[in-house]
């Protein structure tokens, strides 16, 4: 069974800048293929940022695009969001999760593994 652990959240003002961590336990990471995504009040949870098993390819919502980065340490069983430039709708609880498989995924119903997510505050 595969656990996770998110970690970085907060708050921060427009602009600025936060990098999200997520810690997985397991011998098999490196074989995942990892998502964040968030989930603001009200709304439905929607995928940020996917990443297949090596870090060769990734997936940005538009949303996030050229704003943050997804990256992976295998070395490290950890996951990370880069984000930049945030604007106060980025506001929301944010969720690392893992597929099943190793090929990159930006389908929610693929992601089998999740953490219990950590909040990302925005202030304008």
């Amino acid at each position: 069974q595969v656990q996770l652990v998110e970690s970085g959240g907060g708050l921060v003002q427009a602009r600025g800048s936060l990098r999200l961590s997520c810690a997985a336990s397991g011998r098999t990471f490196s074989s995942y293929a990892m998502g964040w995504f968030r989930q603001a009040p009200g709304k439905e949870r929607e995928i940020v940022a996917a990443i297949d098993w090596s870090g060769s390819s990734t997936y940005y919502a538009d949303s996030v695009k050229g704003r943050f980065t997804i990256s992976r340490d295998n070395a490290k069983n950890t996951v990370y969001l880069q984000m930049n430039s945030l604007k106060p709708e980025d506001t929301a609880v944010y969720y690392c999760a893992a597929t099943d498989a190793s090929g990159l995924s930006y389908t929610r119903r693929n992601y089998k593994h999740w953490g219990q997510g950590t909040q990302v505050t925005v202030s304008s």
